[in-house]
């Protein structure tokens, strides 16, 4: 996990702590203020659970967004990914471009359907397999939170090649 998150998540944590000692507090003030407590502690339980509920989530969309890339690192699947997006296929109508074994590219192939990036149907003694888009997209709105980024590098690009270009004409 990178550093910011760990310390997101810390202060998350002591912002709960905070919570908790705050409700302790209010009901010590508050001798028969039992109901108080009860509502105070509630509110600040469901804090938590949004807290870590969140933090499963963040997990589990790492975790999904980590297995598509490591699919996509290498160019057999890519190429397979590319085939698919034709329509589905069996693994031998798959395998009949490249020079490695069917069984390699099983192995491909369930690398691919482990990261989410394919499904496979049994039918029969075939096992198609075609694309599914929600991971792909998943990563791709990954990746557009960059574009800003790199829109702004590019015209920086763009002004230092032009300048450049300026400074060679007048030599």
């Amino acid at each position: 996990m990178a550093g910011g998150a760990g310390r997101a998540r810390d202060f998350n944590s002591q912002t709960l702590l905070v919570a908790v000692y705050a409700a302790v507090f209010k009901v010590r003030r508050h001798l028969g203020g039992a109901l108080i407590f009860r509502a105070q502690l509630t509110n600040t339980l469901r804090l938590y659970n949004i807290l870590v509920m969140q933090l499963a989530t963040n997990i589990a969309q790492q975790a999904q967004l980590d297995a598509v890339f490591a699919a996509l690192a290498d160019p057999t699947r890519r190429e397979i990914l590319s085939r698919l997006a034709a329509g589905e296929a069996s693994v031998t109508e798959i395998a009949a471009p490249f020079p490695i074994s069917q069984p390699a590219i099983s192995r491909h192939l369930k690398v691919l359907e482990s990261a989410g990036l394919i499904e496979r149907d049994v039918d029969e003694q075939r096992r198609p397999a075609r694309l599914t888009g929600a991971p792909m997209a998943s990563a791709v709105s990954w990746l557009a939170e960059f574009k800003a980024f790199w829109g702004v590098r590019f015209d920086q690009l763009d002004d230092v090649l032009e300048a450049l270009k300026k400074e060679e004409a007048k030599e």
